[in-house]
C-alpha cells in the first residue's frame, strides 16, 4: 500500500510533517501542487480542472494500491478525481468535502482572491516582503518551522496559482455543479473527516450532507481546527488509520 498526501493553499508539503510521523510509516508520498511548493510552469493554467488532471497524472505513475488523502484545496482535487477516475486509487480522504454543497459559500479570503484588484493587493500583502514577514502570519497557527518552510515557498508564482484556482471556482455554479458528480465518488471507500473547529470548509450539516451524497463515512476531529494535522497529528492519524483497516 501507498499512502498519499496532497496539500492545499497557501501551503507546502510541510504541513503534512507532524502527521506523517505519526502514521509511522515508511510508503507516504507527498504530493506538491504546482505553485504550491512546487514549481508552476509558464503555461499552467492553474484552474481547478487542471489540477484535478495533474493530481490524475501523478497517481497514475505511484505504485499501488493507494489510500489518497487531501487537505484543503488538496482534498478538493481529490474529490475532484474521484469524481472523475476514482479506479486510480484504493480509498479516498478529504477534509472539504462540504464545498461541494449547493449551499456552501466561499469564506472571505477566499472572496477576496476572487475579486479583481483586491486579489492582487491580498496576494501582494500575504506573499510579498520578507521571509520573516510571512513567517510572522503564521504564528497563531503553525509551529516556526513549518511556518518558516511554508514561508519560504510563498512568492509570486504562488500568488498567481492562488489567483487563478480560486476565480477558477468562483460562486456562483462551479463547486455546486462540480458536486453533482459527488455519488461518483462512492466508486471507492471515503473518509470525511470533520474537524469541528475548521471555519473555512462551512458547516457540519452541509459537510456531513456531502460526505453521504459521496458515499463517504464521516470521522469526527472533535475541537480541531483547519490544520488539524499538526494540532493534533495523533489524532489525525488514528483516524486514517481506522478507516484503512476497514479496507484490508
Amino acid at each position: 500500500m501507498t499512502v498519499v498526501l496532497v496539500h492545499g493553499n497557501p501551503e507546502t508539503e510541510a504541513i503534512w510533517g507532524p502527521l506523517v510521523q505519526a502514521l509511522g510509516r515508511d510508503d507516504v508520498v507527498r504530493l506538491s501542487p504546482p505553485g504550491f511548493g512546487a514549481p508552476l510552469p509558464d503555461a499552467f493554467p492553474a484552474t481547478y480542472l487542471v489540477y484535478r488532471d495533474w493530481l490524475e497524472g501523478e497517481l497514475e505513475n505511484i505504485d499501488g494500491p493507494l489510500d489518497l488523502v487531501g487537505h484543503d484545496w488538496g482534498g478538493l482535487h481529490v474529490v475532484n478525481a474521484m469524481m472523475h477516475q476514482p479506479e486510480l486509487v484504493r480509498s479516498w480522504a478529504s477534509d472539504v468535502v462540504g464545498i461541494f454543497d449547493p449551499d456552501y459559500v466561499w469564506h472571505d479570503l477566499a472572496q477576496v482572491w476572487q475579486t479583481p484588484g483586491e486579489g492582487e493587493q491580498l496576494v501582494e500583502t500575504m506573499f510579498g516582503g520578507a521571509v520573516e514577514d510571512r513567517v510572522a502570519q503564521w504564528a497563531p497557527f503553525l509551529p516556526t518551522d513549518i511556518a518558516t518552510a511554508i514561508a519560504a515557498a510563498q512568492g509570486p508564482d504562488m500568488g498567481r496559482a492562488v489567483l487563478s484556482l480560486y476565480r477558477s471556482a468562483a460562486q456562483p455554479g462551479e463547486m455546486a455543479e462540480a458536486g453533482g458528480g459527488l455519488q461518483r465518488c462512492a466508486a471507492r471507500p471515503g473518509l470525511s473527516l470533520l474537524a469541528t473547529a475548521d471555519t473555512f470548509v462551512g458547516s457540519e450539516e452541509i459537510r456531513r450532507r456531502a460526505a453521504e451524497r459521496a458515499g463517504a463515512r464521516t470521522e469526527v476531529l472533535d475541537g480541531l481546527g483547519h490544520w488539524w494535522m499538526v494540532e493534533d497529528p495523533t489524532r489525525g492519524a488514528d483516524a486514517l488509520t481506522r478507516f484503512w483497516g476497514t479496507l484490508d
